[in-house]
């Protein structure tokens, strides 16, 4: 199976840390997404998106490739990190993806360092992660989708 894991990472570095460990575990092609032509997605057969959760939100470059993306019967995943570690920021990205005809077949989530807004104040949020036990975690998720 041809796999591709796309990321954005702009704080620090949370979610490539995860990103790395996810397609280590796939073998899959690790790019980060303002390296990616939508065109050439198309190729795969699963492929990860993740960021960081930004109000909320996954990161608009990623959102932009995702909707830049021709139609695909791919397979697909989301992973992210933030403050929080709530996968119900996954929701609305999930219906996206399943709109534009692709197969979400997992989310993930880890709490991330976070230093944005008030959290910069008292040093951050999460300082530390991702850590070892957080990467030890995504990597099983990984293994799973290999299932």
């Amino acid at each position: 199976m041809k796999s591709l894991v796309v990321f954005i990472s702009v704080e620090h570095g949370n979610t490539e840390k995860m990103a790395k460990a996810i397609a280590e575990v796939l073998d899959a092609d690790l790019k980060d997404a303002k390296d990616v032509d939508p065109h050439d997605i198309q190729s795969y057969d699963l492929i990860g998106f993740g960021s960081g959760i930004h109000n909320g939100k996954f990161h608009a470059r990623l959102l932009k490739l995702i909707n830049e993306m021709p139609t695909s019967h791919s397979e697909v995943f989301i992973f992210s990190t933030g403050g929080y570690g709530k996968t119900e920021y996954h929701a609305d990205l999930k219906k996206e993806l399943e709109a534009i005809g692709l197969q979400v077949v997992g989310d993930f989530v880890c709490k991330g360092w976070n230093t944005y807004g008030s959290f910069k104040l008292i040093g951050g949020i999460n300082k530390g992660r991702p850590n070892e036990q957080d990467l030890a975690h995504a990597r099983e998720f990984a293994k799973r989708l290999m299932a």
